[in-house]
């Protein structure tokens, strides 16, 4: 092949010009953020008091990241494209910097960084440097979404995105150390569930340039044939770009483009006129080119380019070694930055006429900063949807399937921008009522045993908690609303991806031009009281731990103790903000203590004393019985039943709660009581026996400053659990009505010895339970089956 047939391709000898310019420019200003101090623009040879002092940042895959973008920019402006760029190696984080500057968009949010030689100098000083910007795609980065310093999660972002967008093409840059996870394998199968009639497009491409920070990654090892077999198989039509001499890949990458928005767009137009939604074959791009591409080839006659050296700094001892600030400044000088800025600093007007303007611009999308897109769902009264209950217990009702009702119907009513996500558990968690309106989203083979299956589904449902996860945050990312349901005890899957969107909000809510997001919803069920015909290895209430662990100001923890507090709730939670917001409740059926005014009121409260189920009218208790969950409270007040029976004259107080972060100061939390009105509910003196859902220790861990602190002694769970009825289950962990009876003796000061008959009693009554168990597989109806006395109605809250 001859020099001139190498270079023939798409781009006109001006078009490839000005992309190389572009590309350039880019890498010039993404090596400067991560050595620079000053002398930004290279006036004067580089001195060691120009170089920052902690060298950070990674450039190995950042050359490759900016030939991406610059093309992605030449296909807006040629298609007038609606587009947004994700990024798996979010430790690139210079590179898009760079761009956002170029396109205007990082100085019109920080006008500090302006595009001049100051500006120049503020954005490469600012650059992993203390008091500046971090070292990833943060939120600080204009058009990010995706922050990328955990691996794995990039493309279901990008799907998430698409989903009900479809007029957006998101450009999904996938690592090659990052498809290595398992989350990032299993989102190629994503395109199962995009319905190119409805949905937008997602461009995956996996940028393989063969290195993680100290070892070969898999993909760029294996067999062409394998590779390209890989992702033929999970659905796509790879399209291979290779090479490491920069001309001859702008023209193989621009081809490569067209081919790939050319396929979506004949895609997109075949199913929205034929209304055909079945799985396509989408194209996707494999990008490979050398690691820390157009840097220093050697560094002390060692190779770094095309190797893993070059993957965070590949000079690292420009301050104190001669040799290595020579090569730092040959490699800067080498992409001509005399041709690329303005005597000013600015980029040159043939630079700037490039990219798109206004809201195309990548950096400028308002599909990037999801709150200007943001619409209120329309809600139906789920007043409309209230159990109706006489008296407490009755009636009996699975308290999801009542929420399911009314999640219906918010499906319904807003067809275009709130989805249920769940890893194949929303029947199973009583939500099933959804298939009313909707099937579950699927493109691949259906055949006739299948149930609520369709491309116009949108029930996402797969069974990976990852991948719900991820969907739901590039969906709440880019403006819409969804809750995600999942069993609680696997809810632990996605620990991690919690922790990144909880760091996401906590940011976002410090820069002014972020705009609020739906909150992201858990609904965890099939919860651990009730995991009896699962057993051990489904028994974990652990999550709430985790999240209350997460700055105060974005986490909430919800406990709803019956159907219609459940109801209450929920229209609270898919109201809000920048939250994380996780509500456990039951599946099973279970009795109902408030009637729906009652519930909102008490919802409102976030804990309250139920005056109805007390005995201290309203003087000094002798004890609390606290409770905070469903099971925890038909234990709690079924003991306070057996203390009313046998101890008359015992004072009890029963406090129920439902937002658990009232438990702490308000100092702590902005939901959390003041210690005066703390101390006026649960007293500053009189024992608490408080039954909760989950670990004990979190209750002490919430509670330690306040007054009565010592008087409070907690039961929960403590890893003791199998496959058993739901009674024994909780007398496996000291949480049933008996043991919390015996609490009560125990802790009362002078009631041990004159209440020693009903201990006894209390003690006895637990063998029975469980020899009963032992003897006929079920729990002793008189245990299961007990009811509240109905002659003691509740008439407030």
């Amino acid at each position: 092949m001859t020099s001139t047939q190498a270079l023939q391709g798409p781009l006109t000898d001006d078009e490839l010009r000005r992309l190389d310019a572009y590309w350039r420019a880019a890498n010039y200003l993404t090596v400067g953020q991560i050595y620079l101090l000053d002398n930004p623009l290279l006036r004067e040879p580089l001195k060691p008091d120009h170089i920052k002092p902690r060298l950070l940042g990674h450039w190995g895959t950042s050359p490759g990241l900016n030939m991406i973008y610059a093309h992605t920019n030449r296909q807006i402006v040629n298609r007038d494209l609606n587009a947004i760029y994700i990024i798996g190696p979010g430790h690139g984080g210079p590179a898009i910097v760079a761009n956002t500057w170029l396109e205007g968009t990082y100085s019109e949010l920080y006008p500090s960084v302006s595009q001049d030689e100051a500006g120049m100098a503020r954005l490469f000083r600012q650059f992993s440097f203390p008091g500046g910007i971090p070292s990833h795609v943060a939120p600080e980065v204009p058009g990010s979404i995706h922050e990328g310093g955990e691996l794995g999660y990039s493309l279901m972002h990008a799907y998430g995105a698409a989903f009900d967008n479809p007029d957006l093409t998101v450009i999904c840059v996938v690592g090659d150390g990052e498809a290595e996870t398992g989350p990032l394998s299993a989102s190629w199968l994503s395109n199962v569930f995009l319905n190119p009639a409805r949905d937008g497009a997602v461009l995956p491409i996996l940028h393989l340039n063969g290195w993680k920070i100290a070892n070969p990654t898999v993909l760029d090892r294996i067999d062409e044939s394998d590779l390209v077999a890989l992702f033929t198989g999970s659905g796509y039509e790879p399209i291979i770009v290779a090479g490491d001499e920069p001309a001859l890949v702008h023209q193989s990458l621009a081809a490569a483009m067209d081919q790939a928005l050319d396929t979506i767009a004949a895609i997109q137009r075949h199913a929205r006129s034929t209304g055909d939604g079945t799985r396509p074959r989408w194209p996707m791009i494999i990008f490979r080119t050398p690691k820390g591409w157009t840097g220093p080839r050697e560094v002390d006659g060692i190779p770094v380019e095309g190797t893993f050296r070059s993957h965070q700094v590949p000079l690292a001892g420009t301050r104190d070694n001669p040799e290595h600030l020579a090569q730092l400044e040959r490699w800067l000088r080498s992409y001509k930055p005399e041709e690329l800025f303005d005597p000013i600093g600015a980029p040159v007007a043939e630079l700037t006429t490039m990219p798109p303007k206004g809201i195309r611009r990548m950096s400028a999308n308002p599909h990037a900063n999801g709150g200007e897109l943001l619409r209120d769902l329309v809600l139906p009264d789920y007043r409309d949807y209230a159990v109706d209950v006489h008296h407490p217990v009755h009636p009996k009702r699975e308290a999801c399937r009542v929420l399911g009702e009314w999640l219906r119907d918010v499906a319904r009513a807003n067809p275009d921008r709130f989805r249920l996500f769940g890893p194949d558990e929303v029947a199973s968690n009583r939500l099933g009522a959804a298939f009313e309106v909707s099937d579950r989203a699927f493109t691949a083979r259906t055949t006739e045993y299948d149930e609520h299956l369709s491309p116009d589904g949108r029930v996402m449902e797969v069974l990976s908690e990852h991948l719900c996860q991820g969907w739901l945050e590039g969906y709440l990312l880019t403006g819409r609303h969804g809750v995600f349901t999942s069993y609680e005890a696997f809810i632990h899957v996605v620990d991690s991806m919690l922790n990144q969107h909880a760091k996401w909000l906590k940011t976002t809510n410090e820069i002014p031009w972020r705009r609020p997001i739906a909150s992201l919803n858990y609904l965890l069920s099939s919860h651990v009281w009730r995991q009896d015909h699962n057993g051990f290895s489904h028994q974990d209430p652990g999550f709430i731990d985790h999240v209350v662990n997460k700055k105060s100001e974005v986490v909430r923890v919800y406990l709803p103790p019956d159907a219609n507090t459940l109801l209450s709730t929920m229209d609270h939670c898919l109201r809000s903000r920048q939250y994380v917001n996780v509500i456990v409740a039951g599946k099973q059926s279970a009795p109902n203590w408030l009637s729906m005014e009652q519930a909102a009121l008490h919802c409102r409260r976030g804990l309250g004393i139920w005056d109805w189920a007390s005995t201290d009218a309203g003087s000094e208790p002798d004890v609390v019985l606290a409770a905070a969950g469903d099971v925890p409270t038909l234990e709690t007040l079924a003991a306070a039943d057996l203390l009313r029976t046998h101890l008359p004259d015992l004072k009890v107080r029963v406090v129920n709660v439902v937002d658990l972060m009232r438990l702490q100061p308000e100092s702590e939390h902005p939901h959390g009581l003041s210690d005066q009105e703390f101390d006026t509910i649960f007293t500053t003196d009189q024992p608490i026996v408080f039954a909760y859902h989950g670990y004990p220790w979190l209750i002490h861990r919430l509670t330690y400053r306040r007054t009565n602190h010592g008087n409070m002694h907690v039961r929960g769970y403590k890893e003791e659990g199998t496959t058993t009825t739901p009674f024994d289950m909780v007398m496996l962990n000291d949480l049933d009505r008996f043991h919390l009876v015996i609490d009560v003796i125990d802790r009362v000061p002078g009631l041990g010895s004159r209440a020693a008959h009903l201990r006894q009693a209390m003690v006895d009554a637990r063998q029975q339970a469980r020899a009963y168990t032992r003897t006929h597989g079920e729990d002793d109806p008189k245990i299961a089956e007990w009811t509240w006395p109905t002659t003691e109605a509740p008439t407030n809250p």
